[in-house]
Order: structure tokens, then sequence, then C-alpha cells
């Protein structure tokens, strides 16, 4: 999908604004010698920007305007490296709003609905975008934050929420919880948002069923904006986002060949009117496709696939790649498995080899060791290696209200 007209006129004065300024990027375009783009063949000669620039640029040397026009800032999750922080203009926060509750809109939400938010208030960008979106829209914020699960059901229960908000993990968890306590006559859930982390089929199929909701992923990140820059529709093929504030281009993650609309690849974003960090061509790492043509609910946006993971969650044993996308279909192909796992990873000095670790959760109505047994089989048919499976009840594994770490690699970097 190439630049329209209107897009190929904002980023050429996001460029001309960037290099009047002495950003970080304002310094590096200048000195590659860019003076603003006009065509799709320019566009695609400005180098792409990435995670490292902005901990290069810690902790403010990618804003692009005077400290009096900031009036926020977010930093990312991550837990690797400098934090990278992220300042944003008045205009900057109106239009995260404006985009989120475009999402809440597609989703079928209106002023009518109760939205429990979940997911973190503070420096992260989540809560705070969920609740401006909810604003925006005229909807009723319950601006819960995470933890607190007696509470968090007490005020579903009793303020009546009718959509949860929530990374997948803690959806998970609550739905448990709702399902223990025998609360699921009690509650009026219609519909769940999920965001921040990719999450299986099997996870999807049992938020589903336990809470009663039409599920809808939604998209964003920290760097641009938040979430909000897109989410799927009730049709449910493929989340919609917004070509007037980012345009979206896919890579190959390898080469950094632009693909064609409808192959997979790496997602890189360029914020188009953003003011206080710009980004051009930004490397998310995540995994997905466009999807062709135009969505058969009527909307002109434009489509993401879901997100299948990241470039970047790859690991590897006995010089085999492997993502956790591959664990779970291989996890979805084994009844009664729950969608919950995890990996770990070490090395066996003695034996000069890779171990790994798998546990996964299972119902009591299976035998332990035949399903053990079979998830061994499928990781050394599909993968080639031949893990130790630790079989446990449900239940078992850690839940956590952020994102699940599910891979641990406890050998020496």
């Amino acid at each position: 999908m190439k630049l329209n007209e209107v897009q190929l006129s904002l980023v050429d004065k996001q460029i001309k604004r960037l290099i009047q300024t002495d950003s970080y990027y304002g310094k590096m375009y200048k000195e590659a010698g860019f003076t603003g783009i006009s065509s799709q063949e320019e566009f695609e000669k400005i180098p792409f920007s990435s995670k490292a620039d902005l901990r290069n640029a810690y902790p403010l040397g990618i804003q692009a305007v005077p400290d009096e026009e900031v009036v926020r800032i977010h930093s990312s999750s991550g837990t690797t490296g400098k934090p990278v922080i992220i300042p944003y203009t008045a205009k900057d926060v109106d239009d995260w709003a404006i985009m989120f509750a475009r999402c809440y809109e597609t989703a079928g939400i209106t002023k009518k609905d109760r939205i429990q938010i979940t997911p973190g208030y503070g420096l992260w960008t989540a809560g705070i975008g969920f609740q401006a979106g909810c604003e925006k829209l005229g909807a009723m914020a319950v601006p819960m934050g995470p933890g607190n699960t007696d509470k968090q059901l007490q005020m579903m229960v009793d303020l009546k929420s009718t959509v949860i908000t929530a990374t997948s993990s803690y959806a998970l968890l609550l739905a448990e919880e709702i399902n223990k306590r025998g609360l699921k006559d009690q509650i009026h859930l219609k519909k769940g948002i999920f965001g921040s982390e990719r999450w299986s089929e099997k996870m999807r199929e049992y938020i589903h069923r336990e809470l009663g909701v039409e599920l809808y992923d939604i998209y964003g990140l920290t760097e641009i904006y938040g979430p909000g820059i897109g989410i799927n529709c009730p049709e449910q093929r493929g989340m919609h986002y917004w070509d007037d504030y980012i345009y979206i281009e896919i890579i190959d993650p390898k080469t950094g060949e632009v693909l064609p609309d409808g192959e997979e690849g790496e997602i890189v974003i360029t914020t188009l009117v953003k003011e206080g960090a710009p980004l051009i061509r930004f490397r998310t790492h995540d995994i997905s496709r466009i999807i062709p043509g135009e969505c058969v609910c009527g909307r002109k946006y434009p489509r993401l696939d879901i997100i299948k993971g990241r470039s970047d969650d790859m690991f590897k044993v006995h010089g085999v790649n492997m993502f956790p996308s591959q664990v779970e279909e291989i996890l979805g192909l084994v009844d009664g498995v729950s969608s919950e796992y995890n990996i770990n990873i070490a090395h066996d000095d003695t034996k000069n080899r890779d171990v790994i670790l798998v546990t996964v959760e299972a119902e009591g109505r299976v035998d332990f060791e035949q399903t053990g047994n079979k998830i061994k089989e499928l990781f050394k048919s599909k993968m080639s290696v031949t893990p130790k499976i630790t079989v446990v009840p449900i239940g078992t594994l850690p839940r956590t209200e952020k994102k699940a770490k599910r891979i641990i690699d406890h050998r020496e970097n």
C-alpha cells in the first residue's frame, strides 16, 4: 500500500519540521542530506528508525518541540536496557484520545457502556489511553488499574460493567476467578478489548466462553501514541488502523525490503501528524500483514491481520529457531491442555548441550503422562527438538495482570 497524496505531503512536512530542530532525528536527516520527500521512492530511501535510536537519544533527545509545548511523557514497559521516553504535546494527547474513541466506536461501544479499565496507569501508556478514549466517547470509565482481583470483581458485579479492557493474561485470570467463584450469572460484560500481547487461539476460546464477551484486539505501542491506533471490527477480519494518523508498511525483517499487501513481515510505522516525537519508518518488530481489499463492514480504513508474534521473540535451541506461536500451535492440537505454558531453557555443562523444559497445564480428566508424551512427539516431529515435558493441573502456573513471560532462558548470553 503506497502513500497517498495527503500522506505524502504530511510525511514531507514532518521531515522538513524535524530537520529544523536540533533533535536526534533532525540531526540525522540533516547529515544524510534529506530536505523533504515528494515520491514513494524518496520515502523508501529514508533509513528505518528503531528502539535503539530512542535509547541512544535518552532521555529526551527525540523531542521535536520546545519544552513549553510538552504536556506529558510516557515510557515503554520494556524491561531491557534504558527505558524509552516519549514526549507528547496537547495535540498528541488529543489525537490519541480521538483514535481511541474511534476504536471503541468500531467495536460497537457507545455512551451507554461502562468500561472497566484494568491496564496500568502512570508511565505506561495503557490505562490512561483507555480512559481518555472512554471520556472522549462519553462512556462511563471505571478506572481500576491492575490487580486487586477481589475489588475488580466487586466493581464488575455492582457497577454492571459492560466492557472489560485488559491484557489477555489478566483477562484469563479474571475469567478463571469468575468461573471459580460462580459469578458468571452476576456479571454483565458484553465486550472485551485486549491488547499488549499476542494470545493463542486456545486462550481466546476460553476467555470468550468463560467471560461471555465479544473479543476485540486493540493495537498500539508506546513509541506510536500507545494502544488505540487500530482495532478489529465486529466482522473480525483483521484490525482497521487509522491511516489519517499513521502509515504502515510491511517489510522483510531480514532484508528490509518492502513487501506487497498480503505478505507477512514486520510492521513499520510512520506517524503522520505527531508533534512531540514524530517517528518515520519505525521498526516495531511485530509480525503481521496488510489484508488486501476493503472490509465487508464497509469501513474504508485499511486492515492489519492479527499480530502473529515478534521478530525478536525467537529463541534458539540445538540450532533450531523457534517462536512462541509454534509452541502454542502444538499445544492447540492436544486435548485437555490449557493455553498456559512456560519454557525454561538451560545449558547442561556436563553434556555440553541445551536442555529445554516445557511446563503445560491440563484438565484433570486427561492422563498427564500420555498428554506429556503426545506433546513431546509433536515437538519432535514439528520442530526437531525433544524437550522434557511437565504436565501440571490447570491453575498451577502463575497468572499475571501484566504481560505473561513465558520463555525463560537461563543460558549465559
